[in-house]
C-alpha cells in the first residue's frame, strides 16, 4: 500500500507485510522440516541410503533427491537470513525503550547467523558423493586444493558451528529483555535447545573424525559403524534444534509489522 508523503522529496510506504511478520519464521521451519524429511523419504525409498539414521547430507547424494536437497537447503539459508535480519531489527527496536543489550552484541550475532547461513547453502552447492573420512581430513587437502567433499564439509562446520553460537546467543539477549519483552518460560526452552544443541555438536565432530572410511551406505556389521550411528544422532539433534528454536520466533514475530520506506528525490 502505497501513501504520498509532502516535502521536498516524494517519500511513499510501502507495507510488504501483514500485521506481524511470523509467517517468516513459520515458513522457515516448515521449509526446512520439509527439506529435511523429503530427501530422507526418496533417499530410503530409492534405496540410496539405510533407513537407520543416515548423515543428512548423504540423503541429498545422488539424483533425484540431490536436486531437491540442494534446492529446498538453498531456500531454507535465504529464510533463515531474512529470519535473522527481522529479528536483529526487532531487538534494536525494543532496545530503543530498555536499554538490556549492547547494540554491538546485536550485531555480532547478526553476522554469525548469517555466516551460519552461508554455510548452509554451502553444503547445498557443494555435496558429496560419499562421506570422507572425517571432518578434519578437510585440514589435509593435498596440493593446497580443496576438492568437493572438502568444501561441502567446511560449509557443514561452518553452518552447524555458527548456528550453536548464534542460538546461544539469542538465548542470552532473550534473558536480558526479560520480562518485558519475553517470557521466562520461553527463554529457558530457548537455552535448553541451545544447550542441547552445543551438547551434540562436539560428539557430532569427534565421533565424525573417528570413522575411517568413505561411503554412505551403512550396515550395522561394518566397522565404525557405531562411530557414524553417534554422529549422525547428534547432526539431526543439532539440525533440529535449530528448526525448533526459530519456532519459538513464531510468537515474537506476531507483534511486529515490517514497512519499507521509499524516498524519491525531485531533480533540480
Amino acid at each position: 500500500m502505497w501513501a504520498p508523503m509532502p516535502g521536498a522529496g516524494q517519500q511513499r510506504e510501502m507495507l510488504c507485510f501483514m500485521p506481524g511478520v511470523a509467517a517468516v519464521p513459520a515458513l522457515l521451519v516448515g521449509w526446512s522440516s520439509a527439506a529435511f524429511i523429503i530427501s530422507y523419504v526418496i533417499a530410503v525409498l530409492a534405496g540410496h541410503v539405510e533407513p537407520l539414521v543416515p548423515y543428512i547430507s548423504d540423503t541429498g547424494t545422488k539424483p533425484p533427491e540431490s536436486g531437491i536437497f540442494g534446492f529446498m537447503i538453498n531456500i531454507s539459508a535465504l529464510l533463515g537470513a531474512i529470519t535473522m535480519y527481522i529479528r536483529y531489527l526487532i531487538i534494536e527496536k525494543q532496545n530503543e525503550s530498555l536499554r538490556f543489550v549492547r547494540s554491538s552484541c546485536n550485531v555480532f550475532s547478526l553476522c554469525i547467523g548469517l555466516m551460519g547461513c552461508t554455510g548452509m547453502g554451502i553444503v547445498a552447492t557443494f555435496q558429496t558423493t560419499g562421506r570422507r573420512h572425517s571432518f578434519l581430513l578437510l585440514l589435509h587437502a593435498q596440493h593446497n586444493e580443496l576438492s568437493v567433499p572438502s568444501v561441502h564439509d567446511i560449509g557443514a562446520l561452518v553452518a552447524f558451528g555458527c548456528g550453536v553460537v548464534y542460538i546461544t546467543l539469542q538465548s542470552i539477549i532473550s534473558y536480558k529483555s526479560c520480562p518485558q519483552w519475553n517470557t521466562y518460560f520461553v527463554c529457558h526452552i530457548r537455552m535448553l535447545i541451545s544447550v542441547i544443541s552445543c551438547i551434540s555438536f562436539i560428539p557430532m565432530i569427534v565421533f565424525a573424525s573417528r570413522i575411517s572410511m568413505t561411503k554412505i551406505d551403512w550396515t550395522p556389521s561394518e566397522k565404525d559403524y557405531t562411530y557414524h550411528f553417534m554422529s549422525a544422532i547428534c547432526e539431526w539433534t543439532v539440525a533440529f534444534g535449530f528448526v525448533f528454536f526459530f519456532l519459538t520466533f513464531i510468537k515474537d514475530f506476531q507483534r511486529v509489522t515490517l514497512r519499507i520506506s521509499t524516498e524519491i528525490h525531485e531533480d533540480s
